[in-house]
This record gives structure tokens, sequence and C-alpha cells, in this order.
């Protein structure tokens, strides 16, 4: 986007993945894994320019929605949601809905899930994923555990 000068034409560009987890040599392991293989996501003002220059990048061969000259159909609000929510990020109207009150170092009790009625304490705080990073004390170690913000709840 920056070697074609076109910053303020093209806003985001996202490859659709989600958090896969697995346990690897007895360790849990979480990967990105793509949603779409092949495709990439992008927000821009479509004209002439930013169609022609996507297109001319090496490895892109075409636009979802576009056949031959045509150019794309863009996607809905209702379909960018339901990507971003099976990715775990909240759209940007969701954002203003979300009320975060938290803070690292603040004690906390777990209400939900299968760590429910642990405490522990905020190692981090993700408003834009609504998520925490708590440790929470598991067979006498501290373990860190990411859980959604209406998981927990203040002591």
């Amino acid at each position: 986007v920056q070697n074609l000068n076109l910053g303020d034409k093209i806003f985001q560009v996202k490859i659709p993945t989600v958090e896969e987890h697995s346990v690897k040599d007895g360790k849990k392991v979480v990967k990105p894994k793509k949603i779409f293989p092949g495709y990439v996501l992008v927000e821009m003002v479509l004209d002439d320019e930013t169609w022609m220059a996507i297109k001319s990048i090496p490895g892109v061969t075409n636009f979802v929605g576009s056949f031959g000259t045509e150019k794309p159909r863009p996607l809905s609000e209702k379909e960018v949601d339901s990507l971003f929510n099976k990715m775990g990020e909240v759209t940007t109207k969701d954002k203003v809905a979300v009320v975060m009150d938290f803070s690292v170092g603040e004690h906390v009790k777990v209400i939900d899930g299968p760590f429910k009625e642990f405490t522990g304490v905020i190692e981090e705080v993700y408003p834009d994923k609504g998520r925490l990073r708590v440790k929470v004390e598991i067979f006498g170690r501290g373990t860190p555990v990411e859980l959604d913000f209406v998981q927990v709840g203040k002591i």
C-alpha cells in the first residue's frame, strides 16, 4: 500500500484467520489458521486506480465477485461482521458497545467457562478482542489463560 502511494485509498488489508489450539510435545500451541487460504480482505475505495494497482500485484489473479473486466461487488456490512466474528474480532460498531472496566494487576474471579470459580490477576487486556490474559493458580502454579470480558467478574 505504501509502495503504491495509495494509503489514502486502501485502509486495511487482512488475511482472515482463526486461532487453532493444539498440543505438541505436551505443550499447548496456538497458531493462526487461514479461514480462506489464498484470499485476502481489502478495505479500500474502489476506483480504477486501486483496482488496477491491486490486480497488478504478483500473485493476485482476480477479485472475488468480478468476472473478467467487471469490478467486484463489495462485501455487505453483515458479511464483514460475520467474518470478523469468526476471526474473534469485534467490528467498529461493536467496539463502541464494549465497556472496558479492567486493568492490569486487578484481581478477578472467573465466572464462566472451564476455569469457573478460579481467581487470578489480570496480566494483559486486549480491548480490540474483548479479552483478557489472567494468571490463575492451577495445581499450585500460576498459569496464564485468555478469557472474554464476560467470563470474569471483579472481586
